[in-house]
């Protein structure tokens, strides 16, 4: 009999033959989705798929990743095709911490499922819209926080998407200066780092910021020379350091190469005139839209509306909810609309 068919009976479902095969074939340090803490609101169980599973497609459904399509990465309005948005970004660090995942033998789904989620509270205009936001709200504004608000509050109406409490560790700590509580988690965390510094060289070099000659040479002759050596070297040397461990770890020559190559971006390409020339511009944007909706909240969406008038949530919150809710194209169509007289436009 095939394995995968092996000790399954007339009674069980398609889901528990799945725990079943997670149980028996993953690392014991991967986590099962029968061990999960569960979800903020009691749920049936699908008769299909696992809890991490369900997770994923949720979160894949919902209108928040759907937006990702058309909010900035790192280039304001770039021009072309071919420059990364938050939904690619967001894709690549999906296939490289599924890479991780699967080769260590922890629990895919649920590594997807972060990796899919970790960017969706991410305003307008990438890193940008968050500084200013962070800056006007009284409470603050930071995106993996925010990614949590999206599942926990704002997806489906002000009920969220009642994930599991891995999911939402995963999404909530995948920054630089938190740790998630699986290793599941721990993999997006490295990943999403390995798939922006890559990715953001590749833009970087295609709209002529740096070339790949200009990397200094104590990073790439550990690293790679090109995105695919940096990548394969990366990704090779977290399984071949973690593979058996609790824990989730790269060789310190590589982790020191890849921190530096980072401070390197932060240093020629984050802060780099011609890439951030427009942000004043895009920060101005959302001030003036979130100064608009505080005096007008009336005019921002239903659900947004009775999230403060229903849910008792805070006004202030509510409109950098709003805000961070909305596509780079929507923010500008709105700005011009309120600021833009229509006899001045340009057709």
């Amino acid at each position: 009999m095939n394995m995968w068919m092996k000790d399954m009976t007339p009674d069980m479902s398609i889901r528990q033959h799945q725990e079943m095969l997670e149980e028996a074939f993953l690392s014991p340090y991967a986590s099962l989705s029968v061990n999960t803490r569960g979800r903020e609101r009691p749920e049936p169980e699908c008769d299909i798929r696992p809890a991490y599973q369900r997770d994923r497609d949720r979160i894949l459904h919902c209108k928040a990743f759907r937006r990702m399509k058309h909010k900035t990465q790192v280039f304001l309005a770039p021009r072309g095709d071919h420059y990364r948005t938050r939904l690619t970004h967001t894709l690549e660090v999906s296939q490289i911490a599924r890479t991780i995942a699967k080769a260590l033998g922890l629990n895919e789904s649920l590594t997807e499922a972060i990796a899919l989620g970790h960017d969706l509270g991410h305003t307008p205009f990438g890193h940008t819209g968050e500084d200013i936001l962070n800056k006007i709200c009284p409470y603050g504004f930071k995106h993996y926080d925010q990614s949590v608000r999206v599942v926990e509050l704002l997806e489906k109406k002000g009920k969220g998407l009642n994930l599991t409490w891995e999911v939402r560790d995963g999404m909530r700590n995948h920054s630089t200066a938190n740790m998630p509580a699986t290793l599941e988690g721990k993999v997006v965390r490295l990943s999403d780092k390995i798939a922006y510094i890559n990715h953001d060289i590749d833009d970087a070099i295609r709209g002529h910021i740096i070339a790949e000659v200009e990397i200094p040479a104590v990073f790439t002759d550990v690293l790679g020379h090109s995105s695919r050596e940096r990548l394969n070297t990366m990704v090779h040397n977290i399984i071949k350091n973690s593979y058996g461990q609790n824990q989730i770890v790269m060789s310190g020559e590589v982790e020191d190469a890849m921190i530096g190559l980072r401070r390197y971006m932060f240093d020629h390409v984050y802060t780099n005139p011609k890439a951030k020339g427009e942000e004043a511009k895009a920060q101005n944007l959302l001030k003036t839209l979130y100064e608009y909706y505080m005096q007008q909240p009336d005019k921002m969406s239903e659900e947004y509306r009775q999230l403060i008038l229903t849910a008792g949530e805070p006004k202030p919150r509510v409109v950098c909810d709003y805000i961070a809710g909305m596509t780079d194209q929507y923010a500008i169509a709105i700005y011009e609309e309120l600021c833009i007289p229509s006899a001045w436009k340009i057709y």
